[in-house]
């Protein structure tokens, strides 16, 4: 029966791996700059795809570059894959720490490559920093709740890919050394270097599918909020309006709808340009968020309307939050702001509506500015 040739197998990862990356260089190029970390992953199959173009030319090329650098590139691309999924999840990555012990692991495999040559030895220095990498890594993608399909996917194959690892690492610990993987003899070699091979494909699929996901996120939440000051939008509140209104009236409880719009915002806008009425709206969000309550809501009917949906609340409570939102909008700033009219209103009606109470909020809001603005006027 014919052997395989396990430089063969690490070849055909190779060609798969160039792929690959280039299917990773492709989705970041085409995905929104909010999803990150997919360039990494690019780089990383790169890597591979390196690495095992050097290994299969053992015998024809010195040692040390068909042996010691694809052993090198390994952790670092482990590394690398760490560090592209800590961004493709929104966290920053640390460097330091990793590179300090890759620097200290290549320093390692130097000396027992020419210093004192040692297969086992160095087996089980690059073994163990790989162990500590897929601790890292499996940690990473724990942390962010394995609810999907994709961190499902991602997570068992990391963890397999980390027993195999401990597998080949206890064997170096354990058993005889000297045999090297390159061996075609060995079919527990060939076993670990093809399964190795195989995930490390899984992995990139897996990579490709969070991308995916973190991209239906980010559509649905493009969808539903604010492109600018990140309040919901129109459809998204009369959404969540509908909803508590049709909670409030079959348990009996009061909602309160705030209608606020900016006075004088052209006037912004003419002397001070857009930008700076961009940052006037910014900073009225920011403020508004800050006094209401985690349940409450805030949209952006369109230019210089906003909405607030305050649930449980009677119309007296309502007003006094529709007061401080007032104040804290008439404090002088640094730069030009401008002052809020608001409209208050709460369903008082078993048939009424969200359109019906918007209406009466909106004509409390237009009394409010027919009064002067900078005021609170309740339906």
């Amino acid at each position: 029966m014919p052997q395989i040739d396990p430089r063969t197998v690490i070849l055909l990862v190779g060609v798969m791996s160039s792929f690959m990356a280039l299917i990773m260089f492709s989705l970041q190029r085409n995905y929104p700059p909010s999803i990150k970390g997919l360039n990494e992953f690019g780089v990383v199959l790169l890597l591979v795809t390196v690495a095992s173009t050097l290994a299969f030319g053992l015998g024809t090329l010195p040692n040390f570059v068909s042996i010691t650098l694809p052993r090198l590139l390994f952790p670092a691309g482990l590394f690398l894959s760490y560090v592209g999924a800590q961004r493709l999840f929104g966290e920053k990555p640390r460097y330091w720490p990793w590179v300090v012990l890759i620097a200290l692991t290549v320093a390692l495999q130097m000396w027992f490559t020419f210093g004192e040559p040692n297969f086992a030895a160095r087996l089980r220095v690059s073994g163990t920093l790989s162990v500590c990498l897929f601790v890292a890594f499996v940690n990473l993608v724990r942390k962010q709740g394995l609810t999907t399909f994709a961190k499902v996917l991602t997570m068992g194959v990391l963890l397999s890919m980390c027993g195999i690892v401990s597998a080949r690492l206890l064997s170096a610990l354990i058993g005889p050394a000297g045999i090297d993987i390159y061996d075609a003899s060995s079919n527990q070699h060939l076993v670990y270097l093809s399964a190795l091979s195989v995930f490390i494909l899984l992995l990139s699929v897996s990579v490709v599918l969070l991308a995916a996901e973190r991209m239906h996120t980010e559509m649905a939440y493009l969808a539903s909020h604010d492109s600018l000051t990140n309040a919901l939008t129109r459809r998204q509140m009369n959404e969540v309006c509908a909803m508590e209104l049709e909670r409030s009236q079959r348990h009996g409880h009061s909602m309160a709808l705030l209608i606020m719009d900016l006075d004088h915002f052209k006037v912004v806008n003419d002397t001070h340009g857009h930008q700076r009425g961009d940052r006037v709206l910014v900073e009225f969000v920011t403020k508004v968020n800050r006094l209401l309550r985690r349940p409450d809501q805030l949209a952006r009917f369109g230019g210089e309307e906003f909405v607030a949906l305050l649930p449980q609340t009677g119309l007296e409570e309502a007003m006094s939050v529709a007061e401080r939102i007032r104040a804290a909008c008439a404090l002088p700033g640094v730069e030009a702001t401008c002052t809020v009219s608001i409209g208050v209103t709460t369903n008082s009606q078993a048939r009424d509506t969200v359109d019906s109470m918007i209406a009466r909020a909106d004509t409390a809001m237009y009394r409010a500015k027919s009064l002067g603005r900078n005021r609170v006027d309740a339906a």
